[in-house]
């Protein structure tokens, strides 16, 4: 049920640098291929663009769907656990005390609590793709970023900024880690900032880990420039070529990674978190979230990011108290920023992880996998937010009322974006037209 209370090679450079290098820029040409082959692409396939956006929270390892935001009061103590719900800006939804800022929020957000459809595995496959890879088509199914990449390569938008970017960090646990095309190609490959110490991005000896010294950065992207043009460097390169090499020295791009232009007061919103990598995932850094919300500012369609390890076999009340309320705060400031600035029902804000967390608390006072029923968390996308969708039962074991299956919030999350899903298709490498969404349409109460 849901309860409704708010709105709606050749001739080097004079640094050694190939032209070819160059315009590829350390994985700035997503994946290998040169940025001038992803202009060409758009300006042959010109089918119109969306500025809509995506921005998705993967909460790796599976948050406790019981102790967030169903709270099962009259369960029994094994069930329980040791947290009280408070109540919301939205009459009769309650959701955990350690979340007191989102409850503040609630008229814009939405809490799904029966999300089925998952596997006991531990990957990031399932929240980024809708599917799983059984049965996947030769390369596996593409990430929904990737997907919208495509898409918009066929259209002649040229914000200056990649479409999919992806913040998240290489994970030790492998089949965390995502930002792969699969069969779309390395075009839509995500352009990945963080990479291995931030080296993903680089130009003529500026890397990404320099840009908290702005003059730096300033300063060497109007080198290279110069440099470039007095070799006569540009003169030779046709339209395309020059048009990828002004998308790389525009500070675009950077501007919108270098957070640390903000306001101290917005700084402070979102919070800091934590730079230690938490358990075999990710570390907790709530700036990734006001990265985000720059980069979709600056034109990104898709930013995806991972926050934090939620695997919490043991200690699991003493991890929820030390990670719920950092992401309590920057989820707040996320969506509060997207409305402060009017991008919020442009922008769909997603937060989950790939199952949920067993009902019964084991002696290590943890929760284990239960991939039976899980939790999700939405906002914006001009969605009819302010409420809570389904229910699990007393246990908090089963979707009682109005399961979810993963595959209604990929559809919800396309047309968000302004993409029919059971209409239109991409082509795997046999041919075959698939259809980005087979057999489930978008949540009717949200759009």
């Amino acid at each position: 049920m849901l309860t409704v209370l708010g709105e709606r090679q050749s001739n080097p450079f004079c640094d050694g640098m190939t032209r070819r290098n160059f315009l590829s820029v350390g994985g700035l040409a997503m994946g290998g291929i040169a940025l001038p082959d992803l202009l060409l692409a758009e300006r042959q396939n010109n089918i119109g663009s969306s500025n809509k956006s995506l921005i998705m929270i993967y909460m790796p390892g599976g948050p406790p769907h019981q102790d967030m935001y169903e709270i099962k009061t009259e369960a029994p103590s094994e069930i329980r656990g040791e947290f009280k719900p408070i109540k919301t800006n939205v009459p009769g939804v309650n959701i955990c005390e350690h979340l007191p800022k989102i409850a503040s929020i609630a008229d814009k957000c939405v809490f799904i609590r029966s999300v089925v459809g998952a596997k006991d595995r531990h990957y990031s496959y399932q929240c980024l793709t809708g599917r799983h890879n059984d049965n996947a088509p030769s390369g596996g199914w593409p990430e929904i970023g990737s997907v919208v990449s495509d898409l918009d390569h066929r259209s002649g938008n040229e914000s200056g900024v990649p479409g999919y970017v992806n913040l998240s960090p290489k994970m030790k646990h492998k089949p965390y880690n995502f930002g792969n095309s699969s069969f779309l190609g390395v075009s839509a490959n995500p352009f990945k900032p963080n990479g291995n110490s931030l080296s993903d991005m680089s130009l003529n000896g500026l890397t990404l880990d320099r840009l908290n010294d702005r003059r730096t950065l300033l300063s060497s992207f109007d080198r290279l420039r110069r440099d470039v043009d007095s070799s006569g460097g540009l003169k030779g390169m046709d339209g395309l070529n020059q048009q990828a090499f002004d998308i790389l020295t525009s500070s675009k791009l950077a501007d919108a990674l270098n957070v640390d232009s903000e306001s101290q007061k917005t700084l402070d919103r979102y919070g800091t978190g934590t730079d230690k990598v938490q358990g075999d995932a990710a570390p907790r850094v709530n700036r990734q979230f006001l990265a985000a919300r720059r980069l979709v500012e600056a034109g990104a369609r898709v930013v995806t990011l991972s926050y934090s390890f939620w695997d919490w076999h043991g200690a699991n009340f003493k991890r929820a108290k030390e990670n719920l309320p950092d992401f309590d705060q920057a989820y707040h400031a996320l969506i509060t920023d997207l409305e402060e600035r009017g991008m919020l029902d442009d922008v769909t804000v997603v937060a989950w992880g790939e199952f949920g967390r067993s009902p019964k608390i084991n002696k290590n006072a943890g929760r284990d996998h239960w991939p039976k029923v899980s939790c999700a968390l939405l906002s914006g996308g001009g969605m009819q937010v302010g409420g809570a969708i389904g229910s699990t039962d007393r246990l908090g074991g089963e979707a009682e009322e109005r399961p979810v299956h993963f595959g209604e919030i990929f559809a919800t999350m396309y047309n968000n974006l302004g993409i029919d899903a059971s209409q239109t298709t991409i082509m795997d490498l046999g041919g075959r037209p698939r259809y980005l969404v087979e057999g489930h349409s978008p949540i009717n109460e949200l759009v």
